[in-house]
């Protein structure tokens, strides 16, 4: 999901943007083609980085937001919009920083392209081509884009945090006995998944464009230099719905991760808490 997605957020209605790309603007043409030119591993590239920057993403991401949450709970109004919006923030500017280069990697090997037979090009590989071209910086291209991507996470927690706040609220008004309003039981934690996707959803179709515009700075020896050279460009060139190319394929992938991963790490605060 996430090459089809790359793949059909950099296709130009004119044709291709570099060497790399299909002249392509659906998901299954461009799967019938990559499946036909480079075999079907081809869409598994990428798929290293992509497990080796899971886990500390997402344990650098909810570790700073937790830790932010309870530091700010005791200076500003306790689990308000502020609260969890600096929080939010906070965690996404920490783990953006920390793992740039392994999303740098995973999207370069994704939109590489070759056909049947040739040598493909690994992770190591990968990374000593960069730092030729590029040197140090090179594995930061991008980062501003996923700088602006924070802007997501925000919507994303300010709605969750919202809808969650009205579940526990319509639960403790169904019930009057204490000791149970303190167990949660599956529906709970169903509500909560619901609620994930929901404010997932809405925060992805917001803020959607910064993706389209960091897979095109990480794009090796593309145009685009900037975020803000590439936000004007892609639209004066392709018109504004170039910004959302992709963003079907992109729902489909984060939606249901979303929604397990948050359920996931309720389920490990409750029981923590216990």
């Amino acid at each position: 999901m996430t090459l089809l997605s790359f793949g059909v957020s950099l296709y130009d209605d004119s044709g291709p943007l570099y060497t790399t790309l299909y002249c392509v603007s659906d998901n299954i043409s461009l799967c019938r083609l990559i499946l036909e030119r480079e075999g079907p591993r081809s869409l598994f590239r990428g798929l290293g980085p992509n497990l080796v920057g899971v886990a500390p993403s997402r344990a650098i991401y909810f570790a700073a937001y937790s830790s932010a949450k309870e530091k700010l709970n005791g200076v500003l109004e306790p689990d308000s919009t502020q609260v969890h919006m600096v929080s939010a923030g906070l965690a996404g500017f920490t783990a953006i920083t920390a793992t740039n280069p392994i999303w740098l990697i995973k999207t370069r090997l994704q939109l590489e392209t070759r056909t049947r037979g040739q040598r493909r090009m690994n992770a190591f590989d990968c990374v000593r081509r960069v730092y030729q071209m590029d040197g140090l910086r090179g594995f930061y291209r991008g980062m501003s884009a996923s700088y602006a991507g924070i802007s997501e996470t925000v919507i994303h927690f300010v709605i969750y945090e919202s809808i969650k706040r009205k579940l526990v609220e319509s639960k403790a008004h169904a019930s009057m006995d204490e000791e149970e309003e303190s167990v949660k039981d599956a529906s709970d934690f169903v509500g909560m998944m619901l609620a994930a996707a929901t404010s997932k959803t809405c925060a992805t179709s917001i803020a959607y464009p910064h993706e389209v515009i960091r897979t095109r700075l990480r794009e090796e020896g593309s145009k685009y230099r900037s975020f803000f050279q590439t936000l004007l460009t892609v639209p004066k060139e392709e018109g504004y719905r170039a910004l959302y190319r992709g963003l079907t394929t992109h729902l489909v992938r984060q939606i249901p991760n979303t929604a397990i991963m948050m359920c996931t790490y309720e389920v490990v605060v409750y029981m923590l808490g216990r």
